[in-house]
């Protein structure tokens, strides 16, 4: 298959779920620029509460497609939660995106970049409940993250700290009620709270783990063996967006696209703040620069070294067996991601 092939747009719709998050941005450009529907797409958006509701819907057919969280391709294609079927990723979409947000009740001054939370919690906790954090999913690499900065500094679940499970939008408003004391989530809802004067940020993604895979691009099986050109088409068409979303020309446009209610709904100045130059991160400023990573050398490849960084984080938390890595290639799909990059117009 080769893009000009593609020139006519398919009739049949390509139903792909995202969350609104910064780093849905590759979907939103792809949509918004008509990347799409020069590789012959018809995408029809699909925007998800959360990744519980990308699982469901890609498990019971109602998606063909969707950007996710890596753990769930993981969950479904190996079985590792009650629904199990066959799913494909053939690209990564962005590295990093994550970041810790603590609330303001919580000086940072006790706190630092963690190493003041266990003595914080020994000596001045006076909540009737558990401290608590918000991770976005079990499966998730907001847990995998979220559970080295607390071990990093000598904290354990669920003895000191218990962790809770929140679709992204909602944990500025449950922070800012005083449900719970922290998170762990993408963008912009860590700059969200920062701005509005709730939270502070003691680490980012890029901080505790650098250079670690996040969102995914996953195929639900039936899509793929159905209609195999469409879905290399969605993987070469992703590539470009991501190529386009990493040039820091094309930042301004894309803030505009992820600003509106279809996708994030956030302000310019709370995307800005860690798509611009600098990150705000409610204690002081710093290099945004590897704060999104969403093209480069060997970014979006989908290799078993990427695969494996999830799995054992996953093992590490204590919630998956051991995996070995021949079954890792049948998700992670080097063969689909170089037949895309050769269709890809932006490759």
């Amino acid at each position: 298959m080769n893009t000009p092939q593609r020139q006519k747009t398919s009739r049949i719709p390509l139903r792909l779920g995202f969350v609104p998050l910064s780093d849905c941005a590759p979907l939103a450009v792809a949509q918004e620029t008509g990347i799409f529907e020069r590789y012959g797409l018809n995408v029809t958006l699909s925007r998800e509460l959360g990744w519980a509701s990308v699982r469901d819907k890609l498990y019971y057919g109602d998606l063909d497609a969707a950007q996710s969280i890596a753990g769930i391709a993981f969950a479904l294609g190996m079985g590792f939660s009650e629904l199990r079927c066959e799913v494909a990723v053939p690209l990564i979409l962005n590295l990093h995106g994550n970041a810790i947000t603590l609330a303001n009740t919580l000086k940072p001054s006790d706190i630092g970049k963690g190493e003041g939370l266990q003595s914080y919690l020994a000596d001045s906790w006076k909540q009737d409940r558990p401290f608590t954090m918000a991770a976005t999913h079990r499966y998730s690499s907001h847990h995998i993250l979220l559970y080295q900065w607390l071990r990093r500094y000598g904290l354990s679940t669920p003895s000191d700290v218990e962790i809770i499970f929140l679709p992204p939008p909602l944990m500025p408003r449950h922070l800012k009620a005083g449900h719970i004391d922290g998170y762990c989530v993408g963008e912009p809802w860590n700059s969200e709270a920062i701005l509005a004067g709730t939270g502070w940020c003691p680490a980012t993604s890029a901080d505790l783990s650098h250079g670690h895979p996040e969102k995914v691009l996953i195929l639900s099986g039936e899509f793929l063996r159905e209609r195999k050109d469409d879905a290399i088409a969605l993987t070469a068409a992703l590539l470009e967006s991501c190529k386009l979303c990493q040039n820091s020309e094309f930042r301004n446009e894309m803030i505009s696209i992820l600003r509106l209610k279809e996708y994030t709904g956030a302000s310019e100045e709370v995307l800005w703040n860690s798509l611009g130059h600098q990150f705000n991160s409610g204690v002081n400023t710093s290099s945004a620069s590897a704060f999104h990573v969403f093209h480069g050398d060997s970014v979006n490849r989908p290799t078993v070294e990427k695969a494996s960084w999830v799995l054992a984080g996953l093992r590490n938390i204590g919630i998956l067996p051991d995996v070995t890595a021949g079954s890792l290639s049948r998700i992670y799909r080097e063969d689909l991601f170089h037949t895309a990059t050769l269709c890809s117009q932006g490759a």
